[in-house]
């Protein structure tokens, strides 16, 4: 029998990449929401809600672009991206846009219940952060306290 480097490497490789793609299809979506909290003097950043954080809108890079003279973008991007066309594609239809299209996908899995409390906490986060922009001394601590239990609460449920 020859050997067959090729169909070698195939045997080997192949539950190794089984394995990997079934990982990668498991990790979350990176957090498009980013806390700056304050730990004892030092400023953290961080995904998970602390008291008193501050809320930062991130946008994950998307590869490196013509940095080479040529575009390189992962498996990871070219996703995203046919799932942003995709939402578009069907915007006429569902009223969403992308990032709308994306947060009812992920709820698709969450119980009824589940996707319940997320649509409510879509209208209660935002009143609440208002309302923190506009607090002071007593009332801030309190308003930090009841966001900080929300946050937690739209994490948790993994809105």
């Amino acid at each position: 029998m020859p050997f067959r480097p090729l169909q070698t490497l195939i045997l080997l490789a192949g539950p190794l990449l089984c394995t990997s793609l079934a990982v990668a299809q498991s990790l979350p979506s990176p957090a498009r929401h980013v806390f700056k909290c304050d730990e004892g003097g030092r400023v953290v950043y961080s995904d998970v809600p602390c008291m008193g954080a501050k809320k930062v809108d991130v946008e994950p890079t998307r590869g490196v672009s013509k940095l080479s003279g040529k575009e390189r973008v992962g498996e990871d991007v070219r996703r995203e991206v046919f799932k942003e066309q995709i939402a578009e594609a069907v915007r006429p239809l569902s009223g969403m846009n992308p990032r709308q299209y994306d947060a009812f996908g992920r709820r698709m899995k969450l119980s009824p219940e589940a996707q319940r409390e997320c649509r409510q906490l879509d209208s209660q986060l935002p009143a609440l952060e208002q309302s923190e922009r506009q607090a002071a001394g007593a009332d801030l601590a309190e308003v930090q306290r009841r966001l900080f239990g929300l946050r937690s609460r739209y994490r948790d449920l993994g809105c």
